[in-house]
């Protein structure tokens, strides 16, 4: 394997972005600093033709200016947290909400958006860590956040989360990588077959915070437990679908506790590469590209409405708000750790 860093970019404040790129016999995936992103990753197709199946941007301009959260790390807290509303250590504390005033989505940014430092480990990941300071962005206690990535042998791409505060702290990261198994150029994910491991998901209100109901899926358009086009059901007349515009739920993975299994596969006939998903956390949030809008991307093509889609593994959104969900509730000193993996190859 080889492994090659350059300098992709400053940003206005003068600080440097680098790209880390690791290479194989089966995979080619590119890494950037700012947001400790997932840039690009290449795959080789049915054809034998090599295909980048992740939106983004040819510049740091475009992940500064025009992101999406395409491929950026998103913590300490993934997805929406009503009113910004956390109870740490009996106390309330808000975050300023960055989503119709109503919601903190994201974290406001404040892991997407940082310049993580970066460096190869003697056993080759790629190592992003970064220094987050009490209050910054709102979330209390000094927090040492790091982020690895592997490219395995066979063309797997390891992603190891660890955070630990000199506070009590909610932790839930992810990353925020859109695919598109036809290639970031392939047009929409409608015809992209779908099969999560998962018998129930999150119904949402209308601000997309969960009700705290587990509805189970049987009988419903989120019934993706055999393999499903994303498109067939996506525009049913469903109030769920209605409320978002499209699929931007939280599925209820299978067997949380026993380690990582399998959580999600995606196939493309047209490239005929398939998308495995592994994960030791309790949801995964699938979000079809329901608001992409054009934005130019890589190569200078625009990112249309469901041209992309995210399975965001992760604890339940609003999880601090609703103590029946599996808790990320974090001891002060105590470490939070968790992997994911995505692996594309040709089936």
């Amino acid at each position: 394997m080889s492994i090659k860093k350059r300098l992709f970019g400053k940003t206005p404040q003068g600080e440097e972005v680098f790209e880390f790129v690791l290479a194989n016999d089966n995979a080619e995936v590119s890494l950037i600093s700012r947001g400790a992103a997932l840039r690009r990753l290449l795959v080789a197709d049915k054809d034998g033709e090599k295909r980048d199946v992740l939106l983004g941007f040819d510049d740091l301009e475009g992940y500064i200016e025009r992101s999406d959260y395409q491929g950026v790390a998103v913590g300490p807290f993934a997805n929406r947290i009503e009113g910004g509303s956390l109870k740490i250590g009996g106390k309330e504390i808000i975050v300023p909400p960055n989503e119709k005033g109503r919601n903190l989505l994201h974290s406001g940014g404040l892991y997407s958006n940082a310049v993580w430092s970066g460096e190869v480990s003697r056993d080759n990941k790629v190592v992003f860590k970064k220094r987050f300071k009490d209050m910054e962005g709102g979330f209390p206690g000094n927090t040492d956040a790091e982020i690895s990535y592997t490219l395995e042998s066979d063309g797997t791409v390891l992603m190891e989360y660890k955070a630990v505060s000199d506070s009590d702290m909610y932790f839930n990261l992810t990353n925020h990588a859109y695919f598109n198994l036809a290639g970031y150029d392939g047009g929409d994910i409608l015809s992209h077959k779908l099969k999560i491991n998962a018998d129930s998901f999150l119904p949402v209100d209308e601000n997309s915070i969960p009700t705290g109901e587990s509805r189970k899926v049987e009988g419903t358009p989120f019934d993706f437990r055999e393999f499903k086009e994303i498109g067939r059901d996506i525009e049913a007349d469903y109030e769920q679908l209605k409320l978002t515009g499209g699929y931007d739920h939280c599925f209820c993975l299978n067997d949380f506790g026993k380690g990582c299994r399998l959580a999600a596969s995606v196939k493309c006939e047209k490239s005929g590469l398939c998308l495995d998903v592994f994960t030791d956390l309790p949801g995964v949030q699938l979000y079809t590209g329901n608001f992409l809008s054009g934005t130019v991307g890589k190569g200078g093509k625009p990112m249309n409405h469901r041209s992309g889609f995210c399975l965001e593994t992760q604890y339940y959104p609003d999880s601090p708000n609703k103590p029946q969900f599996p808790s990320c509730y974090v001891k002060a000193g105590e470490v939070f750790f968790t992997k994911t993996s995505y692996r594309v190859y040709r089936y």
